[in-house]
């Protein structure tokens, strides 16, 4: 970690919310004057679209059903924590895009399913944001835990997470029901493994949990609304979190456990701007002085 050069790491798992957190944050740096370079996650996946679905043919041919973009060897980890230290040690470093779809192929110049060219950061930034599967990783390759100054994780309880992988993936993509189930299927090994012992080393998660049916989520007609669902707070360390002011600004919050607080779903970002925007300035206070 660096006191110049912070990293901010929000790790959530597909369709978790993590894009939408991403735009909490942008309000806050617009708001603060803050300088930040993004970059994110699918950026650094090993392969290309059709590079992985070759890929994904010859894990089954090997008789391989669990290799998917959670899987630590389908992305670039060591060129990822490369990218955390060098930035924290100089403030630099360079990422590219993955291209989704048409839209982002106009602008970036690149088919869909490909990769841009590497690039470097602006310079003069006060922090470093990353937002993707694999920012809290740590196994035997890696560390990135240790090369983030703060971690967050994004995660809805796992039905409903399929819920809305399987509603974006039919809207967006013209999946079935059956080759969303499927792909939930192959990525379970990797969830287990790979994703949920992130959140172990994140410094807060925000877990959000429907208050309606979703006991069978491959027939859900609609996701759970934010005013259908809570979201619970997880404070790795609570010391110092003033849990009374939270509750007399957030409606209708209340305390589980000496660390962990529960809101209304729609009330998740004014949490995050009232949890977030006091070590974000303390952050880039103590980068500017350094």
């Amino acid at each position: 970690m660096s006191k110049k050069h912070p990293i901010i790491s929000v790790t959530g798992s597909s369709g978790s919310g993590t894009t939408t957190v991403k735009s909490t944050f942008d309000q806050i740096f617009r708001r603060e004057g803050i300088s930040t370079v993004s970059i994110e996650g699918d950026a650094f996946h090993r392969y290309d679209r059709a590079e992985m679905k070759r890929e994904l043919d010859v894990r089954k041919s090997a008789g391989d059903e669990t290799f998917s973009h959670f899987s630590y060897d389908a992305n670039e980890l060591e060129k990822l924590a490369e990218v955390f230290r060098t930035y924290a040690e100089t403030g630099q470093g360079e990422t590219r895009h993955y291209i989704h779809d048409e839209e982002e192929a106009e602008r970036y110049g690149a088919e869909p399913g490909t990769f841009t060219g590497w690039a470097p950061f602006e310079e003069g930034s006060d922090l470093l944001f990353y937002e993707g599967l694999h920012g809290a990783v740590v196994n035997d390759s890696v560390n990135l835990s240790a090369l983030a100054d703060l971690k967050i994780g994004v995660v809805p309880v796992i039905n409903l997470e399929w819920i809305q992988k399987i509603h974006r993936d039919k809207a967006r993509r013209g999946y079935s029901t059956e080759a969303v189930t499927d792909t939930i299927l192959r990525r379970m090994h990797a969830y287990v493994h790979c994703i949920c012992p992130q959140f172990t080393e994140t410094d807060i998660n925000f877990q959000r949990v429907p208050v309606v049916d979703t006991s069978n989520p491959f027939i859900a007609r609609w996701i759970p609304t934010a005013d259908e669902s809570l979201v619970v707070i997880r404070f790795k360390n609570p010391r110092g979190i003033d849990f009374a002011y939270l509750r007399t600004m957030i409606h209708d919050s209340w305390m589980t456990r000496a660390n962990s607080i529960v809101i209304p779903g729609g009330k998740m970002d004014l949490a995050m701007q009232l949890i977030f925007t006091p070590m974000i300035l303390r952050l880039v206070n103590e980068s500017r002085r350094a």
